[in-house]
């Protein structure tokens, strides 16, 4: 803040939220706000006055420090919340100072910039955004042991979405299945829900990596991709793999060792002092050889988040992204090549340690052959 010339910071990011009070709830639908006041030894959470309780529950905060809002505020035409936001902090001393906001992220619309400017007129305004976001993107030694547990989750929940892909399930079967391993977690931890839906992607659809499901049935000779992540405490650890049917087909053959040596090939080259666009370059030597390219980054700063999304919008790994990797840094690394009617996703999420990177999941590295065929326990027949 200080090297950024603002004095109050106005932050209302859920993850940043989380991540400097500890306030975690489904309230982000609403408006809310932690202030940051540089000269004041606490931040400030408001938010609405039914959501208050929870800021006493989960954030370290003095009661004092917890504003709650009257509820006529919510999805008026008339009010608006941060016509309340910008009262406090000019009864408080602060109408005058110089403010950041972030101005890109999910939760702070267009109209709430424009009450703020027109509530707090002698502040003035800078761009703060992605100041949390980079301070977050080194990991304490607690958040990587929170990210350790969220890739047990991870590897419990991916197997057994596989287990689910076959000829007598439904698409929506398997992600009921996937959904239930991720919430109940490990006998030892339980999990959480993660920022973003299974993905499941099927048949020609695999061409497309953010599709869910269908109510469809898996098919003989299907190809699908299950991309999920394990979440705990918030903190995510997303994993990808590819499953064939029956056997793969000609395409998949053919893809699958590519993309292999690939990840691997990035996995050993990560080291502290080297930038995402190196292991990009690395990836990318490597898809030449074969003549392929990848239009789409390799992979994104990932950890502390909530709905719409488990990346940081922080480093990229692609080329041009200067980043220097550093310990404790965290990245999905997806390498997922999609075509006009089919696709691959194998991925892994890593750390960077001293020396090279540890990886949080143990999982087959290659595409997952599935045998089509189940036992029906109705009828004790194979079907």
């Amino acid at each position: 803040m200080a090297e950024r010339g603002i004095e109050v910071l106005l932050v209302t990011d859920p993850a940043n939220i989380n991540y400097l009070s500890g306030y975690d709830a489904w309230s982000f639908y609403v408006h809310q706000m932690l202030v940051i006041v540089i000269d004041e030894p606490q931040p400030i959470w408001i938010g609405r006055n039914q959501d208050a309780n929870g800021a006493k529950v989960t954030t370290w905060l003095s009661e004092e420090n917890i504003i709650p809002y009257p509820d006529y505020y919510i999805h008026s035409t008339i009010n608006h919340p941060m016509e309340f936001i910008a009262g406090k902090l000019k009864q408080i001393g602060h109408g005058k100072r110089y403010v950041g906001v972030e101005m890109d992220n999910y939760y702070f619309s267009a109209k709430a910039y424009e009450q703020l400017k027109k509530h707090l007129c002698y502040a003035t305004f800078k761009d703060a955004g992605l100041l949390v976001n980079y301070v977050r993107i080194v990991k304490s030694d607690q958040e990587i042991e929170y990210m350790r547990r969220a890739g047990k989750i991870a590897e419990a929940a991916m197997k057994r979405g596989i287990e689910n892909v076959r000829t007598d399930k439904r698409e929506c079967d398997a992600a009921a299945n996937i959904y239930y391993q991720i919430v109940s977690g490990t006998e030892q931890f339980g999990g959480d829900y993660p920022a973003i839906a299974p993905l499941l992607p099927t048949g020609e659809n695999t061409s497309s990596p953010h599709l869910t499901w269908t109510d469809r049935s898996f098919q003989h000779g299907d190809s699908v991709i299950i991309e999920l992540a394990g979440c705990y405490k918030r903190y995510h650890v997303p994993l990808a793999r590819t499953i064939s049917v029956g056997a793969p087909n000609k395409e998949l053959k053919r893809i699958t060792p590519i993309v292999v040596e690939g990840l691997n090939e990035v996995l050993e080259s990560v080291k502290p002092g080297k930038t995402c666009g190196d292991l990009e370059a690395v990836w990318r030597k490597c898809l030449q050889k074969h003549g392929i390219e990848k239009e789409s980054r390799l992979g994104y700063s990932v950890g502390l988040n909530y709905p719409p999304d488990w990346g940081e919008h922080t480093a990229s790994i692609r080329d041009g992204d200067h980043t220097i990797l550093r310990p404790n840094m965290t990245f999905h690394l997806i390498p997922g090549l999609w075509f006009d009617n089919y696709g691959i996703e194998i991925s892994e999420t890593f750390r960077v340690t001293e020396k090279g990177c540890e990886t949080f999941t143990n999982f087959p590295r290659d595409l997952i052959v599935q045998d089509p065929f189940s036992f029906n326990k109705q009828d004790g027949k194979i079907s």
